[in-house]
């Protein structure tokens, strides 16, 4: 590995969502493989150029599924299931992935579009009627992402508080495992076994798919009902969350940039390029995204070891001027912007279209109905959750 010295960086980096952390930069272009110290006490490799970000996106001699293994360097202690964190892996190995894809893709649900697009509107109805200041986060992003993943599973809208509570407790980051992680995702896996269970059984979305498929000659004996269900609760969890994170660091972007939003009102054209670049520059990810070493790989100046742990920052990656040239401006006409928010390789985001689309139609429906949206108080002021997988303002006061 390589002799040249780097200084000391505290891992993670700040939780703020709205600024770009200074590290990620110094990182960049000084020390792209830079030893960190992770919350378990573990060493790991961050990564933070758009090129090695890539590489180890894309290369299978780094692994997610390992991630999980007992023994191994961790980002942080496992709060699911180690078999949960290869969701994708468990879905081709049981020929559940047809079913999965189809339920992901925006073109499987012809009413979708119409239907999202009613949906924003009708909670920016209540926010209006409820009056200014109104609260983005509990009023509008979470309700908006957690209604649509439960059309796409085929459950009953009105148990989404119930789903996103347990996605508190799922994705907290944490240095050491905690009492009430165990129990929580196994009361959530138990609510989707029932559903799936449930007199009438279900006929409409992923559900509805299972249920259909558990049928099969030659399925019912290779499918539990509890794989079924961790599929199930696993596409909630990681879309809900990745979703409405997302659209709240795109509503603190555009209210900071009026221009901005005016632009997506005059040119309705640009949402496309427009949710693109937000999603390039948004700060969500809170945490690298991990892999365990394979082999022996160089990444750069640094020999990675078989077993070592590396975390792709991919805040560095999509602000790398290399690839992006004036990445801390938002240009909506920036093409091509090849940004690896929904990550790569193997693990590419099933759900992208569907994100893409969900987005577009949120922004849209907000900037045309709330033209003079603005934040009730100073962004400095925002609250963001500490020791979370996703950076996330506890609340997104707005006035208008």
């Amino acid at each position: 590995m390589t002799d040249t010295v780097q200084p000391e960086f505290t891992f993670p980096l700040s939780r703020r969502g709205d600024i770009v952390p200074e590290e990620a930069n110094l990182l960049r272009e000084k020390h792209p493989v830079a030893k960190v110290r992770t919350l378990t006490g573990d060493d790991a490799w961050l990564v933070s150029s758009y090129a090695l970000a890539k590489q180890v996106l894309e290369d299978e001699r780094f692994s997610l599924k390992d991630t999980a293994n007992p023994g191994v360097p961790r980002q942080y202690a496992l709060t699911i299931p180690p078999e949960v964190v290869n969701n994708m892996g468990n879905i081709n190995s049981a020929g559940l992935r047809n079913a999965v894809m189809k339920t992901l893709s925006p073109r499987a649900d012809k009413e979708l579009a119409s239907w999202l697009e009613a949906e924003a509107h009708r909670l920016i109805d209540r926010l209006i009627e409820q009056g200014a200041p109104g609260e983005l986060r509990d009023g509008f992003t979470e309700p908006y992402s957690a209604a649509l993943h439960c059309r796409l599973l085929g459950i009953p809208t009105d148990d989404w508080r119930r789903l996103m509570s347990g996605i508190d407790v799922a994705f907290i980051t944490s240095p050491e495992p905690f009492e009430g992680s165990t129990p929580n995702w196994y009361k959530d896996l138990g609510y989707m076994v029932d559903r799936l269970n449930a007199d009438p059984e279900p006929t409409e979305g992923l559900l509805g798919r299972f249920a259909e498929l558990r049928r099969s000659p030659g399925v019912s004996d290779r499918v539990s009902d509890e794989l079924l269900a961790t599929v199930a609760l696993s596409l909630f969890g990681a879309g809900a969350v990745s979703t409405s994170s997302f659209l709240l660091h795109a509503i603190i972007y555009l209210v900071e940039r009026p221009e901005l939003a005016e632009r997506i009102r005059r040119e309705p054209a640009v949402i496309g390029r427009a949710v693109d670049e937000l999603l390039r520059y948004n700060l969500s990810i809170g945490d690298a995204l991990p892999r365990i070493a394979l082999a022996d790989v160089r990444l750069g100046e640094v020999l990675v070891k078989e077993g070592e742990l590396v975390l792709v920052l991919i805040e560095g990656a999509n602000h790398d001027p290399e690839v992006f040239p004036h990445p801390e401006r938002i240009d909506f006409d920036r093409e091509p912007n090849p940004h690896l928010a929904f990550g790569g390789g193997r693990h590419f985001c099933p759900a992208s279209a569907l994100g893409r689309t969900h987005a577009e139609i949120a922004v849209t429906a907000l900037v045309e109905r709330l033209p003079e949206l603005r934040l009730a108080l100073p962004v400095e002021q925002l609250a963001w959750r500490p020791g979370f997988i996703k950076r996330l303002p506890e609340r997104l006061p707005v006035v208008w």
